[in-house]
């Protein structure tokens, strides 16, 4: 960890989600707790949820006119304010829409995208929403596109506001080195702001074939005007702190090193906090030794200065694509009788970090210990990794015998021998020429839906996916890539298709971060594969499916879906949409969509009713609004 200046603040300033039946913040708040303190929907009534409008994404009509395009990857988190829905869609169109009835108000296309092409990745277009500010009467809708530019519109009539960077906009890209061409820098997440100062990460696409890659510079820009205020630099320049863990100079062309996921905040002590990803290339380090800050690391940064506050780096020298793809989620919590404004960042590999967010400080310890080393020639392990002490891991970690499947014992012992075709072990067992088992994968463990909290227990609800996948070195055509050593992912079959370890493949885990425990964990995602020939006899529970699940807490329950999937690290995604006990995880109720639910619920008043709305992933993708009858 490293400590930079200590934060300090008088307010009482709780996290207390959503208030006034709005979702104003794509987090429900700043701390992303996801949370709303509405309560007409609850255990007693929830069966009674039906359809109270639908909308059909503004994407529909482009869609349908350039076949090609793959945006049902609806991941935008909507906002509420004032009575009128917020939002933008898989190919960066922001709209607004009546909270009540799903009406169009607006809708304002950037053009952001090339509809002669097919996608921008393996999900199809992406853009997970908007940010709202406002002082006085001055409000802006800001949103950023795949054309790196973050827009800035009156939220009443959605035009530009061009007082915002001269033109309505400013370009993301200004001043960040290396970038080869468009694709390699885009802004799929949500702007965050804070004091008056909005900042956004950037996607740097993972698998480069080349050393040299842009960084991912975090920049603050004035809400007002769009003026650059700061920079920090995430692969730190000559001179700078944490410059030296990048050996033999290797900072003068490493990148990526991005926040790709969203980003928290909090008002009084003024801080953005940052959840870095993995550095150039994910899986071979043999380019860059040394341990490569800010990598992989939750970075807290002063929102008016760009000053470090505080940093912990969770990963050392990354090789497993472990980067940090969910935004914190602020606490406030107490512990052995002590009042703590904490913090809490799950992670891919399936632990729970837990800060004081002001200091940074651990509250419980986190531990330096031994890991597996490579034989990989040219690369360089870190001999240590951080371990956390509390929370226990929400997710299995590394692979032993006693974690395959074992329905029946022949399933066993085919597993058994198939496992002798991997190098494995425990957590952090390097990448390798014959090719290791990683599990979590590099999808998680979490993923970018993060975590909810519910800030009356403490308790934090985390959805996970427990997939294993082969990861393998393998030397590049020399024409296409100036790297020793590139990975190669593949899905890891087990005995007669089924997965080669135990269920559940996926999850939703509740841990009280007062006490520091799990106190429950309930699969999620649907049957999963107990209807295979060689189980069906078994007459199984359900076993889950490791899918993007996403989250939303209220006052008397917790939403889950089942998730969305479609590359190499989830599995296809599920249409299930749930309600559980928030105290035992039991489901009290389950309605299928017409396609994957995408991405995070809200809650919000319309009209005095409590609505429930998630994005769907159908064709085309739409937004549905769920109410009591």
């Amino acid at each position: 960890m490293g400590l930079a200046g200590v934060v300090t603040g008088s307010a009482a300033w709780a996290q207390r989600g959503a208030d006034g039946g709005e979702w104003r913040v794509h987090g429900g708040d700043s701390g992303f707790t996801r949370y709303s303190s509405l309560a007409q929907i609850d255990s007693s009534n929830v069966d009674r949820l039906e359809v109270v409008w639908e909308w059909t994404t503004a994407d529909a009509p482009i869609l349908a006119e350039h076949t090609q395009l793959s945006a049902t990857n609806f991941e935008g988190v909507p906002l509420v304010v004032d009575g009128v829905l917020y939002g933008t869609t898989a190919l960066g169109q922001a709209y607004a829409l009546d909270a009540a009835t799903g009406a169009t108000r607006w809708v304002f296309n950037p053009e952001a995208v090339d509809v002669t092409q097919r996608s921008r990745s393996g999900l199809g277009f992406v853009n997970r929403g908007p940010a709202y500010w406002a002082d006085g009467d001055d409000q802006r809708l800001f949103f950023g596109a795949l054309n790196a530019r973050v827009y800035a519109l009156d939220p009443k009539t959605g035009e530009l506001v061009e007082e915002f960077g001269g033109e309505g906009w400013i370009d993301t890209r200004e001043g960040i080195p290396r970038i080869a061409n468009p694709s390699q820098y885009t802004v799929t997440s949500a702007p965050a702001i804070c004091r008056n100062v909005i900042t956004v990460g950037a996607r740097i696409p993972d698998g480069a074939l080349r050393r040299s890659m842009p960084p991912g510079y975090i920049r603050g820009w004035d809400v007002r005007t769009g003026k650059t205020l700061w920079t920090f630099h995430s692969v730190p320049l000559e001179g700078e702190p944490g410059n030296e863990t990048w050996e033999r100079e290797s900072w003068v062309y490493s990148g990526n090193t991005n926040v790709w996921g969203n980003i928290s905040a909090d008002e009084e002590f003024g801080l953005f906090y940052l959840p870095f990803g993995t550095p150039t290339n994910d899986f071979f380090g043999g380019d860059r030794h040394g341990d490569n800050l800010y990598a992989e690391s939750l970075v807290a940064v002063k929102a008016e200065t760009g000053e470090v506050a505080w940093y912990f780096q969770m990963i050392h020298h990354g090789l497993w694509d472990y980067d940090l793809p969910t935004p914190p989620v602020l606490a406030d919590i107490e512990v052995g009788g002590r009042r703590i404004k904490a913090l809490a960042q799950v992670s891919k590999q399936g632990f729970t970090y837990v800060f004081d967010r002001a200091t940074g400080e651990p509250v419980w310890p986190i531990e330096e210990r031994p890991v597996p080393q490579t034989d990989v020639p040219g690369e360089k392990t870190a001999p240590t990794q951080p371990f956390p002490t509390k929370p226990p891991p929400f997710e299995r970690q590394g692979i032993t015998v006693d974690d395959l499947i074992d329905f029946t014992p022949e399933l066993r012992a085919e597993a058994v021998k198939l496992l002798d075709n991997y190098v494995y072990g425990p957590l952090y067992t390097p990448p390798s020429i014959k090719g290791t088992l990683l599990l979590p994968s590099y999808g998680g463990g979490a993923n970018w839906p993060g975590a909810s909290l519910d800030p009356e227990t403490g308790w934090l609800y985390i959805p996970s996916m427990s997939r294993l996948l082969q990861m393998k070195l393998v030397t590049p055509d020399k024409s296409r890539s100036d790297f020793a050593y590139v990975r190669t992912g593949s899905r890891v079959e087990g005995p007669q298709g089924l997965p080669l370890i135990k269920p559940p493949y996926g999850r939703v885990t509740a841990t009280d971060l007062n006490t520091g425990e799990n106190v429950w964990m309930v699969p999620n995602g649907g049957d999963g594969p107990r209807d295979h020939p060689a189980i069906v006899h078994l007459d199984l529970p359900p076993l889950g499916t490791p899918t993007r699940a996403a989250t939303l807490v209220t006052k008397t329950l917790l939403f889950v879906t089942e998730g969305s999937g479609r590359s190499g690290s989830a599995i296809g995604g599920g249409k299930g949409f749930r309600a559980l006990d928030k105290r035992t995880g039991a489901e009290l109720w389950k309605t299928m969509m017409d396609g994957q639910v995408t991405s995070n619920p809200i809650t919000f008043l319309a009209n005095g009713r409590q609505l429930v709305a998630v994005p769907v992933g159908s064709d085309p993708p739409k937004l549905v609004a769920l109410g009591l009858r």
